[in-house]
């Protein structure tokens, strides 16, 4: 039972108020075995009725007092049918009321108050507590002011506290079934982000990545600084994950922080943290991130792009794992293994003394180098699938690429890397609508224009050109104008100012192919359609 914890709830310093303004009456716990937890460390707050104080500090009292309590412990321990206030009379003949605590339908303790009488004390009462007192505290003295002073409680004051200990029960009790709840949650994510963050699931089956994984199960059980090297859009972020949640940090925080989201202050107080009043707006004291990732893993990407001066401070955290908060003077010790990244040649920024020597070889410990795309087009494929996988509506239809897709996707170059391919089998999933093979007309301007003109043309038409009989050049030709342009205005829907803009040919001349090749629709003679309205920009 986590008696501090319980100590600053709202509702518990709220109840321990209450008893103390209307009845001088102090909330006490005991645990489990019976032991009063506060008197045990000896914090004994003096009770109101001072027999109760000279029998607690005298060590017979003391003794008997806790024999007092521990026999209404036992009454709740006996019987779990027992969920209501209970209360029992001490030695000196004094009322003992407690309500038990059951956590998870296990008895942990109970809340109790005591040291009260429910009736006026007798003379002959009287006499037998100065007696007992006597004996066991002989510098006792004056009694009888002592006597006038023992609080009184009726049987309607006495249910009053019977409800408010049981409420306090209560109230402990759900907060520790929120905190198992929490708990349950946290451990159900952490499983879950285990998983996703499998090395298996790190797509891939190149030679170059190959290399990266068994890299990564060596470096996984330690706690060394890596730096991952690697294009934007490499997916670096999800190796630095793979790392911590395949390590023994995973039950602890990851934390991420990308250096060139904000300037030299924001970046300072976001990572050390400040101090309330340390500058303009700091209204209250604020945890920086590795405060936040202590225990566990803190991803610093694109480290290059630090400062100098930020430079020095991350070089004492790496070094002795301190550090003082922005307008702070204390230091604060951390336990975090920092994973950095970056898109730069850091050697290079050292020889330039654009970064730090000492920080660079602090943090180059182990180096991993994830490849770009154009580097493991082998892995192009089962990337594309599992895109096309993941980006699926429910309840579509399996989808696939065309083949001359594919070839072109095949021959671009992807300098956005795995971000860029990822987007733009999204794209071509909302815009291919219901078909089953998406065709390769449907692939970004951007990338058909950058695989290089009459090659990109080949790609596209290389299987219908292949398949046409032996005859002449420009009867071949001609058949793949015409089906281009067929093709292009039934995905165009007619509109032909669009499929000039495509076909990279004047609209009057692209009139002119259509009468040609006899591919004018009823009703749009002369080259003039409702459907010429201006393309919507994608």
């Amino acid at each position: 039972m986590d008696y501090e914890r319980y100590l600053n709830l709202h509702t518990i310093v709220m109840l321990r108020d209450i008893l103390r303004k209307w009845w001088r009456a102090e909330l006490t716990f005991a645990d489990k075995n019976g032991t009063v937890i506060e008197w045990a460390k000896g914090h004994i707050i003096p009770p109101p009725n001072d027999f109760c104080r000279l029998a607690l500090f005298s060590k017979e009292g003391f003794r008997r007092c806790s024999a007092s309590v521990r026999v209404l412990h036992e009454k709740f321990k006996a019987s779990k049918k027992l969920r209501r206030s209970q209360f029992h009379e001490c030695h000196l003949g004094f009322t003992v009321v407690g309500a038990p605590l059951y956590i998870d339908q296990e008895y942990e303790g109970m809340l109790f108050v005591e040291g009260f009488a429910r009736q006026e004390v007798s003379p002959r009462e009287a006499d037998l507590l100065k007696t007992k007192i006597a004996e066991m505290n002989q510098g006792a003295t004056d009694l009888e002011r002592a006597l006038e002073r023992i609080p009184t409680m009726d049987d309607r004051e006495i249910e009053k506290i019977c409800d408010l200990l049981e409420f306090g029960a209560n109230e402990i009790s759900n907060y520790e079934a929120e905190l198992a709840k929490r708990d349950e949650t946290i451990q159900s994510l952490s499983t879950e982000l285990s998983e996703r963050y499998k090395f298996e699931n790190i797509i891939g089956r190149s030679a170059t990545m190959l290399e990266v994984f068994r890299l990564l199960e060596k470096v996984c059980n330690s706690d060394s600084t890596v730096l991952i090297n690697g294009e934007s859009g490499t997916g670096k972020e999800l190796v630095a994950r793979a790392i911590h949640y395949n390590g023994p940090r995973k039950d602890k925080p990851f934390v991420v922080q990308n250096c060139s989201a904000f300037n030299d202050n924001l970046l300072e107080s976001a990572l050390f943290g400040h101090t309330k009043g340390s500058f303009t707006g700091a209204l209250r004291d604020k945890k920086g991130l590795f405060e936040v990732a202590d225990g566990g893993t803190f991803f610093l990407d694109e480290v290059g792009d630090m400062s100098a001066a930020l430079q020095v401070k991350l070089l004492r955290v790496l070094q002795e794992g301190t550090f003082i908060p922005v307008g702070g003077t204390q230091h604060k010790q951390v336990d975090v293994r920092v994973i950095a990244a970056t898109h730069k040649d850091l050697g290079q920024m050292v020889k330039k003394a654009e970064f730090r020597e000492d920080l660079f070889y602090r943090i180059n410990v182990i180096r991993i180098q994830v490849p770009p795309l154009r580097d493991r087009k082998d892995d192009l494929p089962v990337l594309i699938d599992h895109f096309m996988r993941k980006h699926k509506r429910e309840g579509q239809r399996a989808r696939a690429l065309a083949n001359e897709a594919i070839s072109v996707m095949q021959s671009y170059h992807w300098p956005g890397n795995i971000r860029e391919l990822e987007n733009e089998i999204e794209r071509l999933l909302v815009l291919g609508s219901d078909a089953e093979i998406i065709p390769a007309e449907l692939i970004s301007s951007r990338i058909r224009d950058a695989v290089s003109g009459a090659a990109g043309a080949n790609v596209i038409g290389a299987s219908r050109i292949t398949q046409l009989p032996a005859g002449r050049l420009n009867d071949a030709v001609e058949q793949l104008e015409r089906d281009m342009i067929a093709q292009g205005l039934t995905r165009t829907r007619g509109n032909k100012s669009r499929l000039a803009r495509e076909l990279g040919i004047s609209r009057s001349n692209l009139i002119l192919k259509i009468q040609k090749y006899a591919l004018e629709k009823p009703g749009q003679a002369g080259g003039e359609d409702e459907s010429d309205e201006p393309e919507a920009a994608l």
